[in-house]
Order: structure tokens, then sequence, then C-alpha cells
């Protein structure tokens, strides 16, 4: 079984699309395995978004990430991380039938976050779930 994370971003929250962002991913099969809301530090965005440091929109993610609360998820399933991946839709959001085709105001208020990669999602997951969590690695 495949993990990957999810993170619903602050918009989502803001905009009280948790719940019908959530049952897409249930719908398909998609197991929750770990799940916390929290307003994420700067340091943990920071780590979060390290690959993208030193490029032009690094503030701005960054800035947006820790605006306000999110939900961080760790999804399980078979293909996982291509399925999170198909069901978010692609990062512009103009892919119809989509999370994002659906609902995203932008590029960076796209509602959602999923893991690229095994590596990532194991990366990711570290970040936001510490040791002692209830995921199994």
């Amino acid at each position: 079984m495949e993990q990957t994370l999810v993170l619903i971003k602050p918009d989502a929250v803001e905009r009280g699309l948790v719940g019908k962002i959530i049952n897409r991913f249930e719908e398909k099969g998609l197991k929750i395995v770990a799940m916390k809301m929290e307003h994420i530090s700067r340091e943990v965005a920071e780590a979060h978004y390290r690959e993208h440091r030193g490029k032009p929109f690094y503030r701005e993610l960054v800035d947006f990430i820790t605006s306000g609360p999110l939900v961080a998820m760790v999804l399980q399933g078979p293909g996982a991380i291509e399925t999170v991946r198909r069901i978010m839709g692609d990062t512009a959001g103009t892919t119809p039938g989509t999370i994002r085709g659906d609902w995203a105001e932008g590029v960076t208020r796209n509602l959602v976050h999923g893991s690229d990669s095994p590596a990532s999602a194991a990366r990711e997951i570290a970040i936001f779930f510490g040791q002692g969590e209830g995921i199994t690695r």
C-alpha cells in the first residue's frame, strides 16, 4: 500500500470545502490513516517548500500556506500518489471535474497539495507527522 501526504490549504478551509475535498478522495477508495488541522509555522512551511527556495514565487507560497489553518492528511491505497494527483488536477486548475478545476482561484490559491513521488511523500509525511502519530512507513 502506498501512502501520500495531502494538504488541504488555508483557502479551502476558509471556504468550507474540507468535507467535499475529503469526500472525493474517500469515494475513490483512499483510506485516511492520519489527519490533523493546524496553523503551521514558517519553519514548517519552509521545510515543506524547500525545493522552491530561491524561486520568484517561494515567498508567496510560504506566506499563503501559513496564512491560516490547513488540514494535513496521510492517504493510503494502491497507487495513492498518482490517484491523488489525478483527483487534484493540474496546478493552474484548468482541468474540469478535478478539485482544482472545479474550485481553485489561481495557481497559489489552488486548495490542495499532494506529494509528487514516493520520496517526496516520505519526506513530507515526516515534516507534518512526527514519530508516534500512527503512520506506518
